[in-house]
Protein backbone atom coordinates (compact mmCIF):
# COMPACT_ATOMS: atom_id res chain seq x y z
CA UNK A 1 0.00 0.00 0.00
CA UNK A 2 3.34 2.38 -0.11
CA UNK A 3 2.94 2.93 -3.25
CA UNK A 4 -0.69 3.75 -3.67
CA UNK A 5 -2.45 6.54 -4.64
CA UNK A 6 -4.27 8.32 -1.39
CA UNK A 7 -7.65 8.27 -3.41
CA UNK A 8 -7.35 4.39 -3.53
CA UNK A 9 -6.52 4.44 0.07
CA UNK A 10 -9.43 6.45 1.05
CA UNK A 11 -12.22 4.80 -1.15
CA UNK A 12 -10.99 1.50 0.71
CA UNK A 13 -10.81 2.95 3.59
CA UNK A 14 -15.08 3.87 3.30
CA UNK A 15 -15.66 0.22 1.46
CA UNK A 16 -14.00 -0.98 5.34
CA UNK A 17 -16.96 1.18 6.98
CA UNK A 18 -19.51 1.04 4.97
CA UNK A 19 -18.98 -2.84 5.50
CA UNK A 20 -18.46 -2.63 9.11
CA UNK A 21 -21.50 -0.71 9.39
CA UNK A 22 -23.88 -2.11 7.69
CA UNK A 23 -22.67 -5.69 9.70
CA UNK A 24 -24.06 -4.00 12.75
CA UNK A 25 -26.91 -2.68 11.51
CA UNK A 26 -27.77 -6.15 10.92
CA UNK A 27 -26.67 -7.43 14.23
CA UNK A 28 -29.06 -4.91 15.67
CA UNK A 29 -31.84 -5.31 13.44
CA UNK A 30 -31.85 -9.16 14.18
CA UNK A 31 -31.60 -8.29 17.85
CA UNK A 32 -34.90 -6.05 17.42
CA UNK A 33 -36.78 -9.39 15.23
CA UNK A 34 -36.17 -11.36 18.03
CA UNK A 35 -37.30 -9.46 20.31
CA UNK A 36 -40.50 -9.06 18.56
CA UNK A 37 -40.80 -12.87 18.18
CA UNK A 38 -40.50 -12.85 22.15
CA UNK A 39 -42.68 -10.17 22.65
CA UNK A 40 -45.58 -10.93 24.48
CA UNK A 41 -48.42 -8.00 23.42
CA UNK A 42 -49.21 -7.16 20.03
CA UNK A 43 -48.27 -3.56 20.27
CA UNK A 44 -44.69 -4.23 22.18
CA UNK A 45 -43.90 -6.95 19.05
CA UNK A 46 -45.16 -3.78 16.34
CA UNK A 47 -42.72 -1.47 18.05
CA UNK A 48 -39.62 -3.80 18.08
CA UNK A 49 -40.75 -4.54 13.90
CA UNK A 50 -40.18 -0.96 13.81
CA UNK A 51 -37.28 -0.29 15.44
CA UNK A 52 -35.68 -3.36 13.42
CA UNK A 53 -36.85 -1.57 10.54
CA UNK A 54 -36.07 2.03 11.57
CA UNK A 55 -32.66 0.35 12.26
CA UNK A 56 -31.61 -0.66 8.57
CA UNK A 57 -33.25 2.50 7.33
CA UNK A 58 -31.17 4.64 8.80
CA UNK A 59 -27.92 2.67 8.82
CA UNK A 60 -28.38 2.32 4.96
CA UNK A 61 -29.01 6.36 5.17
CA UNK A 62 -25.48 7.11 6.55
CA UNK A 63 -23.49 4.43 4.89
CA UNK A 64 -24.89 6.12 1.12
CA UNK A 65 -23.39 9.59 3.47
CA UNK A 66 -20.42 8.24 3.95
CA UNK A 67 -19.87 6.61 0.93
CA UNK A 68 -20.85 9.86 -0.95
CA UNK A 69 -18.34 11.90 1.42
CA UNK A 70 -15.58 9.52 0.76
CA UNK A 71 -15.62 9.37 -2.96
CA UNK A 72 -15.91 13.10 -3.04
CA UNK A 73 -12.90 13.55 -0.99
CA UNK A 74 -10.92 10.44 -3.22
CA UNK A 75 -12.15 12.73 -6.66
CA UNK A 76 -10.68 15.95 -4.94
CA UNK A 77 -7.61 14.85 -3.80
CA UNK A 78 -7.15 13.01 -7.03
CA UNK A 79 -7.77 16.12 -9.26
CA UNK A 80 -5.15 18.03 -7.02
CA UNK A 81 -2.48 16.00 -7.67
CA UNK A 82 -3.23 15.49 -11.57
CA UNK A 83 -3.87 19.82 -11.57
CA UNK A 84 -0.41 19.62 -9.34
CA UNK A 85 1.68 17.10 -11.66
CA UNK A 86 0.26 19.41 -14.73
CA UNK A 87 1.34 22.78 -13.82
CA UNK A 88 4.92 23.79 -14.94
CA UNK A 89 7.17 25.25 -11.85
CA UNK A 90 9.28 28.31 -12.19
CA UNK A 91 12.70 28.00 -11.60
CA UNK A 92 14.14 31.12 -10.03
CA UNK A 93 17.35 32.15 -11.72
CA UNK A 94 20.59 31.59 -9.15
CA UNK A 95 21.81 34.53 -7.91
CA UNK A 96 25.70 35.38 -7.80
CA UNK A 97 27.95 34.13 -5.46
CA UNK A 98 28.30 37.27 -2.84
CA UNK A 99 32.06 38.57 -2.89
CA UNK A 100 32.47 37.55 1.01
CA UNK A 101 35.19 35.32 -0.18
CA UNK A 102 36.82 37.84 -2.22
CA UNK A 103 36.92 40.95 0.96
CA UNK A 104 38.34 38.34 3.30
CA UNK A 105 40.97 37.74 1.34
CA UNK A 106 41.63 41.13 0.29
CA UNK A 107 41.67 41.82 4.26
CA UNK A 108 44.43 38.99 4.56
CA UNK A 109 46.61 40.78 1.86
CA UNK A 110 46.68 44.28 3.48
CA UNK A 111 47.23 42.54 7.20
CA UNK A 112 50.40 40.75 5.03
CA UNK A 113 51.37 44.20 3.66
CA UNK A 114 51.42 45.93 7.37
CA UNK A 115 53.33 43.12 8.80
CA UNK A 116 55.77 43.05 6.13
CA UNK A 117 56.56 46.85 6.67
Amino acid sequence: MADADLDVVIRQLARQLHTGLMSRAKERRDRFTGLAAKAKGKETSVRFKMMAKATMEQATAAARRLQMSADNVADSYARAMRLAASTPVEVKAEKPAKAKPAKKAAKAKKAKAKKAK
